[in-house]
């Protein structure tokens, strides 16, 4: 049993144990559903079990979580904005043991692991300040003695459905601002990584019960795919925000749409960087290592497509190729690893499977390629040479696979950038003005987020954070973002004795 392990001992400080009930509700933790075991992806070990959500325990947490909506959404926004803010205060008390924690469950790097929760802790902060802002408009009307206003109300219920690769980060980006709106939340974390899911969930129990507020405001469950498909077939959940593959993304989507309920879509992404002949290289070499690196290739936003303009082609893949030498692969909690291990075993394979594909797809192998032989679910970080029509290209490998590719122009970077199905997020580097406002223009990127001069990946929580097409549309954490969590009222009073129709219409 891997809890016996000296090295795990940190997690009774977050409520965790050998044995752990994977759902909490109605201010309870249970679990009547089968009991399954969390691995540390560097050795595949176990580290603890856990004891999953029943469809009946999913049926009892929604029942009560029906009645704490109509308690949590009459509390004042400010107010809930300060629960908000203790839950903030009580994850910076665990901050360097959840950091941990992700990394020992997920597999990313330390440093990343601790950044994952960061990000929660700043979502707290930032939906705090947003409590007092859930601003409507106020609307000349076109009839005298009438006032036209709009007025933004709780939906209730929003289900909130996460991945591995962010077990805690995607919870904050949807939860802290779901609940400064007044909505209760509903969550299922990743089957992978339940451990995340209930050491961040009894942090906001204890705020709940510290406040004396009904436990059903957060709802979690740790779970399968049933579990999922109650929450997307749920008419008690006004929005469910799903983050996953684009596959999964559309069933979830067609089974809201069925009963007309809203649907946030975070999916897969495919990202460039484009490289200018007037570029920084130094800096973007450095950019595309974490981009394509980083998490082990496992980010939404990891840089999976290099486009190198071809004055500076062999300048550019050489020095790349020098730093990929020196990237330390190894246990992620371990001081000065860069690339940890992929999640799963399966997910190794799904890289083994990749890299055959591409190389029947005309594909050259500049460095990596292979599986690292070792007890944990390491790969070689990879470059892949290969020409951008190659239909697995097209495609997202959940891995550190980077396919690097040359052109002449900037329109054809472009359209090289815009020819995949998904449009999360990109990046040029250059110092011309007159590419970088083509570029995040009309006719430039048709991603999400659009950069100039940073990599893909890491984005601030103060912008909207989301893509286009299969990436689903949806947007999280700043921005007007908000406005997805709540419902729009357009109302018109007539405080006066007339009754005039809009448009100059005279009736009778």
């Amino acid at each position: 049993m891997g809890f016996s392990r000296k090295e795990y001992e940190f997690l009774s400080e977050i409520g965790l144990s050998s044995g752990n009930l994977g759902c909490f509700v109605n201010g309870t933790w249970k679990g009547s559903g089968p009991v399954v075991s969390t691995l540390n992806p560097a050795h595949n070990q176990k580290i603890a079990e856990v004891s999953e959500a029943s469809i009946q325990d999913y049926e009892e947490g929604m029942q009560a979580c029906s009645e704490a909506a109509k308690i949590w959404m009459q509390v004042p926004a400010p107010k809930r904005g300060d629960i908000v803010r203790q839950i903030g205060d009580a994850l910076r008390s665990k901050l360097q043991q959840l950091g941990r924690l992700v990394s020992l469950e997920m597999g990313k790097i330390l440093p990343e692991g601790i950044g994952e929760v960061q990000e929660i802790i700043d979502m707290c902060d930032f939906a705090v300040g947003l409590s007092r802002q859930l601003n409507g408009s106020v609307i000349p009307s076109e009839r005298p003695n009438h006032m036209m206003l709009e007025m933004w109300n709780p939906l209730g219920i929003v289900g909130v459905i996460t991945a591995f690769n962010f077990p805690c980060a995607v919870l904050g980006w949807n939860a802290c601002i779901a609940l400064v709106c007044g909505n209760c939340v509903v969550w299922k974390g990743a089957p992978t990584t339940p451990l995340v899911t209930i050491a961040t969930t009894k942090l906001v129990a204890e705020v709940l019960e510290k406040n004396n507020l009904p436990g059903a405001i957060f709802t979690s469950f740790c779970g399968g795919a049933e579990i999922g498909e109650a929450i997307a077939k749920d008419r008690r959940i006004n929005l469910v925000s799903f983050t996953g593959s684009s596959k999964v993304g559309v069933k979830v989507q067609q089974t809201v749409n069925e009963r007309f309920g809203k649907c946030l879509l975070e999916l897969s992404g495919n990202n460039a960087i484009i490289v200018m002949d007037d570029a920084d290289i130094k800096l973007a070499v450095r950019s595309v290592l974490f981009a394509a690196v980083g998490t082990a290739g496992q980010r939404c936003t990891t840089c999976r497509r290099l486009l190198l303009h071809e004055s500076i082609y062999r300048t550019v893949v050489d020095q790349l190729l020098d730093v990929y030498k020196q990237v330390k692969i190894g246990d992620p909690l371990e001081k000065g690893t860069l690339l940890g291990p992929l999640h799963t075993s399966s997910s190794r394979k799904n890289f083994e499977k990749g890299i055959e594909i591409i190389k029947s797809q005309g594909g050259k192998i500049l460095t990596g390629g292979g599986i690292i032989e070792s007890e944990g679910n390491f790969v070689q970080p990879t470059i892949v040479e290969i020409s951008p029509d190659a239909n697995v290209v097209k495609e997202e490998l959940f891995a550190p696979v980077l396919y690097v590719m040359k052109f002449k122009t900037l329109k054809e970077a472009i359209e090289i950038n815009n020819s995949v199905p998904q449009g999360l997020s990109s990046s040029i580097f250059t110092s011309k003005p007159e590419f970088i406002f083509k570029w995040i223009g009309p006719q430039g990127s048709d991603a999400g987020i659009v950069n100039v001069n940073i990599p893909t990946n890491g984005a601030e929580i103060g912008g909207a954070f989301g893509g286009e097409k299969a990436t689903g549309g949806g947007r999280e954490a700043g921005s007007d973002s908000w406005k997805q969590y709540m419902r729009r009222s357009t109302c018109t009073i007539n405080y006066g004795s007339e009754l005039p129709l809009a448009q100059g219409i005279n009736f009778g």
